[in-house]
């Protein structure tokens, strides 16, 4: 289902019956080559809502240099239904990530992966459509019970929602509230905890996020 060509789910019980028939195709183990190109997403909504400011960042994934940027504008095409925020970004992202010149190896998603009530959540969602590797880094949980890590960076601890691993909170910052961190696609958790602690030198968040959360604010 590529959102920015086929129709796009407009009703709740249209939504959950596609989550229920995208999430099966989730791959949860490594399934991509060499990082060369690393990018993040993260959206912004405006004008009440009626359109989706979507923002990639493309870094150096060794020095995290800002290579490309890319700041798109759509029409939102879903209303606000809690768990299922993912039909309101992907498509503005999905459109985003396709005016790079060549595909990211790995995409940094600011949301949820496996860690969602339907283990469907906006970074798998978002790599089942377009076909790229992600990862989910949210900012706040949304399920899942986990022990708090200790203080110091590098910090973590498995999420689990159901018996079932959806994630690990990862401390990124000595001290500082940790990252919910979840497979989106085609990475495996074990992994997607090492690409975000490498890419998170300094601040709590990644990097490649800060810079699309920047850039997606950067609208008039």
């Amino acid at each position: 289902m590529d959102p920015t060509k086929e129709p796009w789910p407009t009703t709740e019980a249209e939504a959950r019956a596609v989550q229920e028939r995208l999430r099966g195709q989730v791959v949860t183990h490594d399934d991509f080559g060499p990082l060369r190109r690393l990018a993040a997403v993260d959206a912004h909504f405006g004008e009440g809502d009626r359109v989706t400011w979507a923002a990639v960042a493309e870094v150096n994934p060794d020095t995290l240099e800002l290579r490309r940027s890319v700041l798109l504008c759509a029409p939102t095409r879903f209303p606000y239904v809690p768990g299922l925020l993912s039909f309101r970004e992907v498509p503005a992202m999905a459109a985003a990530l396709a005016l790079l010149p060549e595909p990211p190896d790995l995409v940094l998603v600011d949301g949820q992966g496996l860690a969602h009530p339907r283990h469907f959540g906006l970074a798998c969602h978002l790599g089942v459509v377009t076909g790229l590797p992600t990862i989910g880094v949210a900012k706040s949980r949304l399920v899942g019970r986990y022990e708090e890590p200790r203080r110091e960076r590098g910090a973590s601890s498995p999420m689990f929602h159901r018996r079932e691993l959806v994630g690990v909170a990862l401390r990124t910052r000595d001290g500082t509230n940790p990252l919910f961190v979840s497979i989106g696609h085609r990475v495996s958790l074990e992994t997607a905890v090492e690409v975000v602690l490498r890419v998170t030198p300094k601040w709590r968040l990644p990097e490649p996020i800060r810079l699309a959360d920047a850039l997606s604010r950067m609208h008039g």
